[in-house]
């Protein structure tokens, strides 16, 4: 049995079972190394060695064809995060974490609902991490899936550096499908870039390590100019005089607090006039939902381009910390 992966310039037909090594040989693979080689100073053979054991597998590619923010609506995805289990969860691994996540939100302005958020929705706190080896995931995406290649290439190519660096095994690392890596998620780059050894033993372990696991959130937070104290986000209605145009649900803001306010948006906030502010709509389970975004709900983003994450994990993230709270009492 043959499926279609996807359309566009190039479509591939692979059998369901058909997982096969990369071919070293194919144009892409052979372009690839060659870059490796002039700007990394890679050796031929080595190289190739590594990519020899990579594999091919056509579950990655169904997978990133139909990825949950693109196919489901706000009231369906925020059902796969907002559980009743996932919050006792997250407030089990707060409390058992505290002084941990107190320190580093204490030192960088990233408020531990925030960092919890994240990892909740990322990984169950740890739980759900992946089983694909991120070197088969990320050949797989940059070889085999022309829509992204040039993006999954370089991640590749970011995997590889990191694999020398930190003297790992190229095969040992597993993650998702689309080679986000660890406890936190984080692609190659982002490792590269943002991972911190918060605990002072000389190594930036995202794996095991719970310190460096929200010391990098919160580095990538500080990155992408998180702004401590502000807020993230407010549920809105629309006047009946409202005549704006319907949300696009941009990941750039284009409006301030002061000039949705005129267009007939009603929203409370405490954030200035002049702050930039987005009008966005969601499908909920009761209808249309429509919220306010701030700067750090934009911050959010970043870490995954969809403003359905983002709100999950502002919610999810608020939810613990009502439950956690209420413990205190």
């Amino acid at each position: 049995m043959k499926f279609r992966l996807f359309a566009g310039p190039a479509i591939f037909l692979l059998s369901a079972a058909a997982v096969h090594a990369i071919e070293l040989d194919q144009p892409e693979v052979e372009t690839f190394i060659e870059a490796m080689i002039r700007e990394h100073d890679f050796d031929r053979e080595s190289l190739r060695e590594t990519l020899a054991l990579a594999e091919a597998k056509p579950a990655i590619l169904e997978a990133i064809a139909k990825p949950a923010e693109k196919t489901l609506t706000w009231g369906e995805y925020r059902k796969i995060f907002l559980t009743r289990e996932r919050i006792s969860a997250g407030a089990e691994f707060w409390r058992e974490n505290a002084e941990t996540l107190s320190d580093i939100s204490s030192a960088t302005g990233v408020p531990i609902e925030i960092l919890v958020g994240i990892i909740g929705v990322e990984t169950y706190f740890g739980r759900i991490t992946g089983n694909y080896r991120v070197l088969d995931a990320l050949a797989t995406l940059a070889f085999l899936y022309p829509p992204r290649a040039t993006f999954f290439r370089r991640e590749l190519e970011q995997y590889l550096l990191l694999v020398r660096e930190e003297d790992m095994l190229a095969i040992d690392a597993t993650g998702s499908y689309a080679g986000a890596m660890g406890r936190p998620q984080f692609m190659p780059s982002s490792y590269r870039a943002y991972a911190v050894d918060s605990t002072g033993d000389g190594k930036r372990d995202i794996w095991n390590n719970w310190g460096d696991v929200a010391g990098s959130i919160a580095n990538f937070f500080l990155a992408h100019r998180w702004k401590p104290g502000e807020e993230v986000t407010a549920q809105a209605m629309l006047a009946n005089h409202w005549r704006g145009a319907p949300p696009d649900n941009s990941l750039t803001p284009q409006d301030t607090v002061k000039s949705l306010s005129r267009q007939g948006v009603l929203f409370a906030t405490d954030m200035p006039a002049d702050s930039d502010s987005q009008l966005l709509a969601l499908e909920g389970d009761q209808g249309t939902e429509h919220w306010v975004g701030f700067h750090n709900f934009f911050v959010i983003t970043r870490y995954n381009r969809s403003v359905m994450y983002a709100l999950a994990v502002h919610q999810l993230g608020q939810e613990i910390a009502l439950e956690v709270s209420d413990d205190a009492y």
